[in-house]
């Protein structure tokens, strides 16, 4: 078995891959669940107010 170590190489590459991208998938703020609620709901309010602003002035069509 000549590709034992390549196989064992391949496998930490793979699993030192797999912990870095799990890393970066949710940063944790400090906040608690209800203030992370909270946050998020202000931003989408806020979305929605700039896309209803923006839609006045035309027509919608589908």
């Amino acid at each position: 078995m000549t590709r034992g170590n390549q196989r064992e190489l391949a496998r930490q590459k793979a699993a030192k891959k797999q912990t870095e991208q799990s890393k970066g998938k949710r940063g944790d703020d400090g906040l608690s669940a209800a203030a992370r609620k909270q946050r998020d709901a202000e931003i989408m309010q806020q979305k929605q107010k700039k896309a209803d602003e923006g839609g006045k002035p035309g027509a919608k069509s589908k």
